[in-house]
């Protein structure tokens, strides 16, 4: 390796820590706020508010009595409340012993159980408002499609000659009736490949035949975060001209290329910007969720088609854009724990699973996708840390939350003994799931 790649190699490694230890500081902040304001609420006070571990950067404290502080170790953080021991929030009795009753009120240990629980669970809650708070403001950046075919942005390609314009209404293609977006996108997904489609528009009030690509032409709508498009330099935009030697005139064909290869490398013709480029990709073998919950094995470069043109698009009201905001959230949520479930059970390659290395390198990689990638990828990474915060094993808030709900159903909490005995076993599962997320990291590629 020469001097130049390694310097390039190391601008690579900063840049993905930089963006993971940002993206990692957010969503660790609100989780743990949630746990701090919460508690608050309830009447628990909070002593230290920590974003990282070890030794104390940065301090100051609050009118309140809370120290906030930033500390060395990024990969974490706490709030240690009254009477806590730890961070972990185990109570320290000879602490305790000497506060009063009004005191106690206000230490984890001595707050009701409807208070402890909501100060846990918050932690996790804080999470998903995230990261609907994120897909909310993606909707309103964005605006959502209109009802109507009608071109927005049309997309550069190196298709010659008169085209579609902004403003066009798509009235039918290749003599199919398109009366709304939705008969459009239908009827563009049937479309054979073809290198010329004839669009019957609106324009100017004057319905007119125009030619034009295929509706979901060769066209990358988006890169893919750690996948072989990514590596190779491929950008949104990248119009494909052919793959593995074939000419392409449809995005629908190259699924078909790549996989024909088993795994083998695949030469791609790019046009970007009026210039050719040559570019080689070796496909990945990854695990693909389907509509019905299952997931489907396959070949894939990294690469999501795009549309020849954008829809025109409108401001959505506020119920629409929280509707819009919640399916996504759910979308994910449900599609995370469901790769979770097939990989337990063995439907699915357990290198679908991956430990901080392979999360920096995604969010490195989104990062250089642009903003919008990375905040998406920011979104989905808070729902991620929520959910495996809510499992039911102690040392995480589920666990903590099974004590408290066992403590509301007998009246009384689990003994210290048990509570140590079962802390220390989910300790060891959460350790032995981190080695084994890490080691993939190393041994899957």
């Amino acid at each position: 390796m020469d001097f130049n790649s390694l310097i390039a190699g190391a601008g690579n490694t900063a840049w993905t820590a930089l963006f993971f230890v940002i993206a990692l500081a957010i969503i660790i902040a609100v989780h743990e706020y949630g746990h701090y304001i919460v508690g608050r609420w309830t009447g628990i006070y909070a002593e230290v508010f920590s974003l990282g571990f070890g030794p104390v950067l940065i301090s100051r404290q609050d009118k309140h009595g809370t120290r906030w502080q930033i500390a060395l170790i990024p990969f974490g953080g706490y709030v240690k409340f009254l009477g806590d021991k730890n961070a972990a929030s185990a109570p320290d009795s000879g602490a305790l012993a000497v506060l009063s009753k009004d005191e106690l009120r206000h230490t984890m240990a001595g707050a009701p159980v409807w208070a402890r629980a909501a100060t846990v669970a918050a932690g996790p809650v804080f999470n998903f408002i995230l990261a609907i708070a994120v897909y909310i403001g993606m909707i309103t950046w964005s605006g959502v499609a209109t009802d109507l075919p009608v071109v927005g942005t049309l997309q550069a390609t190196p298709f010659h000659g008169e085209t579609l314009k902004p403003g066009d209404q798509v009235l039918a293609v290749n003599g199919i009736a398109t009366p709304d977006l939705a008969a459009y996108v239908k009827t563009a997904a049937e479309l054979p490949p073809a290198a010329e489609v004839v669009y019957s528009v609106g324009r100017d009030g004057q319905p007119i035949d125009i030619k034009g690509p295929h509706p979901f032409p060769p066209l990358v709508g988006s890169v893919h975060p750690q996948n072989a498009a990514m590596a190779a330099g491929m950008q949104p935009g990248d119009y494909i001209l052919s793959a593995g030697g074939q000419a392409v005139t449809a995005f629908s064909e190259l699924p078909k290329i790549v996989e024909a290869t088993a795994g083998g490398p695949v030469a791609l013709k790019v046009w970007r910007a009026g210039a050719e480029i040559d570019l080689t990709l070796t496909p990945n073998r990854r695990d693909i969720p389907k509509a019905d919950g299952s997931f489907e094995t396959r070949w894939l470069i990294g690469l999501s088609g795009g549309m020849l043109f954008e829809p025109e698009t409108r401001r959505a009201g506020v119920v629409e854009t929280v509707q819009l905001a919640l399916q996504q959230a759910w979308f994910v949520s449900k599609a995370s724990l469901s790769g979770l479930w097939h990989v337990v059970t063995g439907a699915i390659s357990s290198c679908n699973i991956s430990g901080p290395i392979g999360m920096a390198e995604v969010m490195g990689d989104a990062a250089r996708s642009g903003p919008e990638v990375f905040v998406g990828m920011l979104a989905a990474l808070s729902l991620g840390i929520g959910l495996l915060n809510l499992f039911p094993i102690p040392v995480l808030d589920g666990g903590h939350l099974m004590f408290h709900a066992y403590e509301a159903v007998t009246g009384k909490p689990p003994s210290d003994r048990v509570v140590q005995a079962l802390m220390t076993i989910g300790l060891a599962v959460v350790l032995s799931f981190m080695a084994f997320a890490l080691s993939n990291d190393f041994f899957c590629s």
